[in-house]
C-alpha cells in the first residue's frame, strides 16, 4: 500500500509539492493555506528555535498528538514511504522530522518556502533546490539566498521583495493586551524544560510554571498561556520559553492568528506572481492564477 501511494506521489504532477521549512505557527498558517489552495504539503520540523505557540501550529504531530489547525488536519510522517502516502492520500499536512537533505532525493520541491524565522542565524542559498524558492522573515536577500523573500517584520507584515533584504530583527515584541516583552519569559540559562502546564492554562503572576535545568521559573504576569515550550525539551539559552496572553476573556492560543493569515496571503501572492508551473500542475495553477 505504501510503495503504491509513493509511486503516485512521485508520478502524479496534478498539484505541487510544496516543502515548508519550519513548523512554528507562520509555517503552520501558511501550511494551511497552501493546502487548502491544493499543494502537497510537508513540514520539515527544526529544533531551533523551539516552538512556543504549540496550539496555532502542526508542532506537537511530532508527539503523535492528534492536530488540527482552522480545519486542516496535521499527520506524522517518518519515513519517504510515509511521505508518499499522507501526500498522495490525503488531506492532511504532513510533518516530518526529517530534514531537507532526506526529502530532496525522493522529489524535488516545486515550491520550498523557508519559514523557521531564524533571527540570529545564516541563512543557506535556497535557490536551485526547488521550483521556486521563498524566504519568510529576517536574513533573506531575494535573488541572493532566495527567489522571493516575505517581511515578517510586525511593521511592515506581508510586504513582498523581489530583490533585496528583509528587515533585520529589531528585538521589540509586538503589544498584545497592552503588553510588550513583559509577557514573555526567556531561557535564563540552557537546560532541560520540566513543565507540569500546557497551552491555555491560566497562571498567575509568581506562580512557578516548571523548571529549567532546575531553575524555578514564575509567571510574570497573570493570563493565559500562549505559548509554552513542551515538556522535557532540551532548550537553548535565551529563547522564548513562555508567552502570557493577559487579555482576560479575549485571550486566544489556538488556530492562525491575523499576522500568520497575512504572512500566509503574502506567500500566496508570491507563488502566483512567481511560480511557473508545468502543464501538469495545472490543478493549483487555475487556483492561485
Amino acid at each position: 500500500m505504501s510503495k503504491r501511494m509513493l509511486d503516485k506521489f512521485l508520478e502524479d504532477r496534478s498539484a505541487p509539492f510544496v516543502l515548508i521549512l519550519g513548523t512554528n505557527e507562520i509555517a503552520s498558517a501558511v501550511a494551511v493555506r497552501l493546502r487548502r489552495e491544493g499543494g502537497r504539503v510537508l513540514m520539515c520540523h527544526d529544533p531551533f528555535p523551539p516552538v512556543i505557540r504549540r496550539g496555532m501550529a502542526f508542532y506537537d504531530v511530532l508527539f503523535d498528538d492528534q492536530v488540527e489547525i482552522d480545519e486542516i488536519p496535521g499527520r506524522r510522517v517518518g519515513s519517504t514511504l510515509e511521505i508518499g502516502e499522507a501526500l498522495a492520500s490525503g488531506r492532511a499536512v504532513a510533518v516530518t522530522e526529517l530534514q531537507l537533505s532526506d526529502v530532496i532525493p525522493l522529489r524535488i520541491p516545486d515550491i520550498l518556502i523557508d519559514a523557521r524565522i531564524q533571527k540570529h542565524r545564516v541563512t543557506p542559498d535556497l535557490r536551485k533546490t526547488a521550483g521556486l524558492s521563498i524566504g519568510l522573515g529576517p536574513n533573506f536577500t531575494a535573488g541572493f539566498n532566495c527567489d522571493i523573500a516575505v517581511e515578517t517584520h510586525p511593521a511592515h507584515t506581508g510586504e513582498l521583495l523581489a530583490t533585496g533584504a528583509t528587515r533585520a530583527s529589531d528585538g521589540v515584541p509586538r503589544y498584545l493586551g497592552g503588553v510588550g516583552r513583559e509577557r514573555f519569559v526567556y531561557a535564563a540559562r540552557s537546560g532541560v524544560w520540566r513543565t507540569p502546564l500546557d497551552i491555555g492554562a491560566r497562571v498567575f503572576k509568581g506562580y512557578v510554571m516548571g523548571r529549567l535545568d532546575g531553575l524555578p521559573v514564575p509567571a510574570p504576569m497573570d493570563g493565559r498561556l500562549r505559548g509554552i515550550a513542551r515538556d522535557d525539551i532540551l532548550v537553548p539559552q535565551g529563547v522564548k520559553l513562555i508567552e502570557i496572553d493577559p487579555r482576560g476573556t479575549s485571550a486566544s492560543w489556538t488556530g492562525t492568528d491575523e499576522r500568520g493569515r497575512a504572512i500566509a496571503e503574502a506567500t500566496v501572492t508570491a507563488i502566483r506572481t512567481n511560480f511557473i508551473p508545468s502543464v501538469k500542475n495545472a490543478r493549483m495553477a487555475v487556483t492561485l492564477h
